[in-house]
């Protein structure tokens, strides 16, 4: 009764958390695994993943030995690391060898040398090979990310073998949607859905289900390439080929949405000014998280020293006219936000494809239409807002509407150039090989302080000589 009640509130996390607690202490192993059977593989990661370390390693011993393999994959890769420790090498060689090898190379590629090298050597054979050919691939290429589970066909099969054999070899393999025509020599000729063959009499050739058209990955291209392959085509799994065109290997939707929310982890951080980092926040230690912050802070601080290196140049003009100075907050931050602005979308653009390296002059061309557009919607407001001030008070003085053109002429000044610099930064950046988010919005809004100072008392002693100046 009790364990009923315990998978029928299986969705709240705390309450089946509190529930095995209970169990554990109690060693009540038979409702711990029937608690187990009511949850979905991932949840049961999850909820696994919330407990201490020992006793992590004792609920994971408890999962039969096929389900454990399965819910192995879901957890984060430092719970994996910590339970492959607990379980020494023999064991932990058992689980990485029923492990999918795109699973398996993610973990591996994280341990140290040699821990990676003793648990590889403890494979079997035909496991240790296809280990070692995947570690073999670049650290971000799709090589890394690609299985050898897929299922390939013949073109002289009938449609009758090919159930047959998918009968008789499909039950191990990480997708049965979409199988693979190779010729004799390994090399991919095309893809066929599962639906084409089902569909068709069983006497129908392979040949004659093909369409010609066909979508392959190389295991040499970087994981961004993967990516955009899966987005453009709205595929759930992709075969990846070497150069000569031979079928190594498969990448499904799940590797794929793993890497498109690391890369967008990494470049949202770049963007706030901060090196990527390789932990959760939770869990990377207190050293860490402060030299990877402190770098770029160290960086623009540095560059913000230019600003007061501007403010002290222009020294006599702000004793002159000591209500330049209320403005500077105003218009720096004004060219700062819109760099920061034009920074973001250029960068998420090209991170999404939507924007290459081509388009830098459509770009600009939009940019400083749309500079000019936001900085005389501030500029307008700008000096409204001084206009209003002026009338009920003597704050600005006498020469308030010369201060206040001051103001609007900066602000559509400062406004366009960090819409231009902010969006010509990340273009720049990827000219040299550089990752564009590193233009991030911080980065360009301590350099458009700086130049926003210049042109701020550049437009001031043009408009207030004479007056003020």
């Amino acid at each position: 009764m009790g364990t009923a009640f315990s998978i029928r509130k299986a969705m709240d996390k705390e309450f089946v958390k509190d529930r095995l607690a209970e169990l554990l202490a109690d060693r009540n192993f038979v409702s711990i695994r029937a608690v187990f059977a009511g949850l979905a593989p991932a949840d049961t990661a999850e909820v696994i993943a919330e407990f201490e370390s020992a006793e992590k390693v004792a609920l994971f011993r408890l999962l039969p030995g096929e389900l454990a393999t399965e819910i192995f994959g879901y957890f984060p890769l430092e719970v994996q690391e910590a339970l492959l420790r607990a379980m020494g090498d023999e064991g932990a060689a058992a689980l990485l060898e029923d492990m999918s090898s795109d699973d398996r190379t993610a973990l591996l590629e994280e341990l140290p040398t040699p821990v990676c090298a003793r648990l590889v050597e403890a494979l079997s054979p035909e496991e240790r090979a296809i280990a070692l050919r995947l570690l073999d691939y670049p650290e971000e290429s799709i090589g890394r990310l690609m299985t050898s589970e897929y299922l390939t066909l013949r073109d002289e099969w009938t449609a009758a073998e090919v159930l047959e054999h998918i009968r008789k070899h499909g039950r191990d393999r990480e997708t049965l949607n979409v199988l693979y025509v190779v010729d004799s020599h390994g090399k991919l000729l095309d893809d066929l859905r599962i639906r084409e063959v089902l569909l068709c009499p069983l006497e129908t050739k392979v040949r004659d289900l093909r369409n010609g058209v066909m979508i392959s990955l190389n295991a040499t291209d970087d994981r961004e390439t993967a990516v955009a392959a899966f987005r453009k085509h709205h595929r759930t799994v992709l075969p990846v080929v070497d150069r000569q065109g031979g079928l190594v290997g498969i990448v499904t939707g799940d590797d794929i949405l793993g890497v498109a929310e690391e890369e967008a982890t990494e470049d949202i951080q770049k963007l706030g000014g901060v090196e990527q980092l390789d932990e959760p926040y939770l869990d990377i230690s207190l050293g860490r998280l402060i030299r990877k912050r402190a770098v770029w802070l160290v960086i623009l601080f540095v560059g913000e020293m230019l600003t007061a290196t501007a403010m002290g140049h222009y020294e006599n003009e702000i004793e002159r006219a000591a209500v330049l100075a209320i403005f500077v907050p105003l218009i720096i931050s004004s060219g700062g936000n819109s760099g920061s602005q034009a920074a973001s979308l250029i960068i998420r653009a090209m991170a999404i494809g939507e924007v290459g390296l081509r388009e830098w002059w459509r770009v600009m061309r939009r940019e400083i239409l749309c500079g000019l557009a936001l900085g005389l919607i501030l500029g307008v407001i700008g000096v409204i807002r001084i206009s209003v001030w002026s009338t009920f008070s003597d704050i600005y003085g006498p020469h308030w509407p010369l201060l206040a053109a001051t103001v609007g002429v900066s602000l559509v000044g400062v406004v366009l150039w960090g819409s231009l610099s902010g969006s010509m930064l990340p273009f720049l950046l990827r000219r040299f090989g550089l990752d564009p988010a590193t233009s991030s919005a911080p980065f360009v809004a301590t350099l458009v302080d700086v130049t926003g100072l210049v042109i701020y008392f550049a437009a001031a002693q043009a408009i207030l000589r004479g007056t003020l100046l």
